[in-house]
């Protein structure tokens, strides 16, 4: 006979309702996946993630993270039990507000059934303690992400999956969150997060525990860590925001230039795009070998060395305000940040270097590996970072600035950051407030350039 703890795992897996222990039905399961186009089993339903709480202490010789995870929710549905994001590492065990959870693996997902089913909502409280060697994510393009080991420390970025690899949650970009970062690490090292460093004072064991805090909401996949041999630098920009830089020590002075053009950069960005989005700013800058790609992780992208250059930096500085404020809905939106973040160097060399847009547009036009898919619809996950959504993405906000002129135009960019600010939008958002600005439709151009599956014979 199949015990009632078996039925319970069986009702979990098959996505049922679970038997309450009077008789009748309770709430029913999250779902294990948010159908995403590309990535259908990443994130989860259920609940909505309000802020995590991670406390990660690192041993850079062994690569062994011991880690807590602490998720304030809030229950979207009568719930009886609900799944996190997490591949690979041990979990010790789990709570909810409080009271063991029973813990179920299947791949990286995580299920956990409280003693008590959660309220629709009703605000909880989830506690993970786990630990482990993290592995690497490779990324259907080839690319690799998650948390990367370095000959003295380690490097975290998770864009689009990468950050299950190193905690536990609702791995999806509609589920955006603040964040306090401690990590616990080796004194010799330094310690770097998103946001805000609020305290950092020495442990036992000839360790410091450095904790950073992200106030405003931020998706997963932004979320980074970077331990290892730094030299820092800091200044302020925007009259009160704090610019945490920090390179490698063979990288600081060859990069400390380029560093300090943060503060200069961001202020004619928050002239075009409206009013810079979070408490803190800054870059770090790796070796190269590491990352194959620079990311524009929140208030503090990172660059491996060959790709910090100005138009680089440019464009991860632009995602602060269109990628991360304005966070896509679903990976299928991806242009919006792509596209938004590329037309900002395309302004950038326009202003400063003397080329006007119309002719980083005719380059991109010229150019046949921008025209392989319509940069609203890639084929396939592997394409969600390929060269038309870039470069063809930002041909698209050219010809709407061709239609409507550069005061509409201007009045769009900084509009559409304002009106989705810390917030989630989708490609059919921008059509529709693109042209409600506009005060026109402008079906000519998201038929040809956004959706069309060709190149047109005149740009």
């Amino acid at each position: 006979a199949r015990t009632a703890a078996a039925l319970v795992v069986l009702g979990l897996l098959a996505g049922g309702c679970v038997p309450a222990a009077g008789g009748g039905v309770r709430g029913t399961p999250g779902a294990a996946g948010l159908k995403d186009p590309y990535y259908p089993r990443l994130g989860n339903g259920g609940y909505d993630v309000s802020r995590y709480a991670l406390d990660l202490a690192y041993d850079p010789d062994g690569g062994h993270l011991d880690g807590t995870a602490r998720i304030t929710a809030r229950a979207t549905q009568d719930l009886s039990a609900l799944n996190l994001d997490l591949s690979g590492l041990t979990v010790a065990g789990a709570t909810v507000d409080g009271e063991p959870a029973a813990v179920n693996r299947a791949g990286h997902e995580l299920t956990l059934r409280p003693r008590d089913e959660l309220r629709e909502g009703a605000e909880f409280t989830v506690t993970v303690d786990y630990a482990g060697v993290p592995e690497p994510v490779t990324d259907p393009d080839g690319s690799t992400e998650g948390w990367l080991r370095t000959p003295d420390g380690a490097v975290a970025v998770g864009q689009p999956a990468g950050s299950m690899s190193w905690f536990p949650g609702n791995h999806h970009p509609s589920d955006k969150a603040s964040y306090e970062i401690a990590l616990t690490a080796p004194s010799r090292l330094t310690a770097l997060s998103n946001g805000v460093r609020v305290s950092s004072g020495p442990v036992s064991g000839g360790r410091t525990r450095t904790v950073w805090r992200q106030t405003e909401p931020m998706a997963s996949y932004l979320a980074t860590v970077m331990i290892g041999r730094y030299e820092t630098g800091t200044a302020t920009a925007l009259g009160d925001v704090p610019v945490i830089t920090a390179a490698e020590p063979s990288l600081a002075s060859a990069t400390a230039a380029l560093r300090a053009e943060i503060p200069r950069i961001l202020a004619r960005q928050q002239d075009r795009f409206g009013p810079y989005p979070f408490s803190a700013a800054g870059a770090v800058v790796t070796r190269d070998g590491l990352l194959g790609y620079a990311l524009e992780t929140q208030t503090r992208p990172v660059f491996p060395a060959s790709s910090f250059d100005r138009t680089t930096l440019v464009h991860e500085l632009a995602h602060q305000w269109y990628g991360n404020s304005v966070t896509p809905e679903s990976w299928r939106d991806i242009w919006l940040n792509e596209g938004f973040a590329t037309y900002a160097e395309w302004l950038y060399a326009e202003e400063h270097g003397s080329v006007p847009a119309r002719e980083s547009f005719a380059s991109a036009f010229a150019d046949d590996d921008n025209w392989t898919f319509p940069p609203a619809d890639p084929p396939a996950a592997e394409n969600l970072f390929d060269p038309p959504v870039y470069r063809r993405g930002a041909m698209v906000l050219h010809k709407v600035r061709e239609t409507v002129g550069d005061r509409v135009f201007g009045e769009l960019l900084r509009g559409w950051a304002a009106k989705y600010r810390h917030a989630n939008a989708s490609t059919e958002d921008f059509t529709a407030y693109a042209e409600s600005v506009a005060g026109r439709d402008l079906d000519a151009v998201w038929k040809v350039w956004l959706y069309g599956d060709g190149r047109p014979e005149r740009p």
